[in-house]
């Protein structure tokens, strides 16, 4: 530790340097049970991965009580499906969750405004207990619906589509019900 120089020090102490630790020879193999031979895989309902994906989480949050829903929606399925379109859009870029990814999906559905009669039927119907494990598959397809086209937007435009064109947005429900609704990256 850092002393001024008119402090005394014992003469017999010698100073303390820092020390690495003992070098090890062996080389690290990628050997445990879990490990991934070769990349991530890639796939319809697969997700795509991204670098602190778990941050949206703590973005949800300030969404809380602040969503416009409709009876029989739920804030914990919204907030779990607008999360997961969150993560890929971030993941897109390359980066972790920020609070326009969170705000764009949120935007896209509707649950930030009034949204148009038909787009709260289907958005009903589509994020019903998708927070669930259980229904992991509606969940990717609610996410995959969603075209990067649109994920490349700014929160804004998203704002301006759900509002000017929600024929738009009830596509990706349309998609998702006839189940082609697939990622392409």
């Amino acid at each position: 530790m850092a002393a001024p120089d008119y402090v005394p020090t014992p003469t017999d102490e010698q100073p303390r340097v820092y020390t690495s630790p003992p070098w090890r020879g062996d080389t690290w193999l990628a050997d445990r049970p879990a490990e991934l031979d070769g990349r991530q895989p890639v796939g319809p309902r697969l997700g795509v991965p991204g670098p602190d994906q778990g941050y949206a989480l703590k973005l949800a949050r300030r969404f809380e009580g602040k969503l416009v829903l409709t009876p029989g929606e739920h804030e914990d399925d919204v907030l779990s499906g607008c999360m997961a379109i969150a993560t890929r859009r971030a993941a897109l870029f390359g980066r972790a969750p920020v609070i326009h990814d969170l705000t764009l999906a949120l935007n896209l559905w509707g649950f930030l405004s009034e949204a148009p009669a038909d787009v709260v039927a289907a958005r009903k119907e589509l994020f019903a207990a998708v927070a669930s494990p259980h229904h992991y598959v509606e969940r990717r397809a609610l996410v995959d619906s969603v075209p990067d086209d649109v994920l490349r937007m700014t929160p804004a435009e998203v704002a301006t589509i759900a509002r000017t064109e929600p024929g738009r947005v009830l596509a990706f429900a349309k998609a998702i019900k006839a189940g082609s609704a697939v990622v392409t990256d």
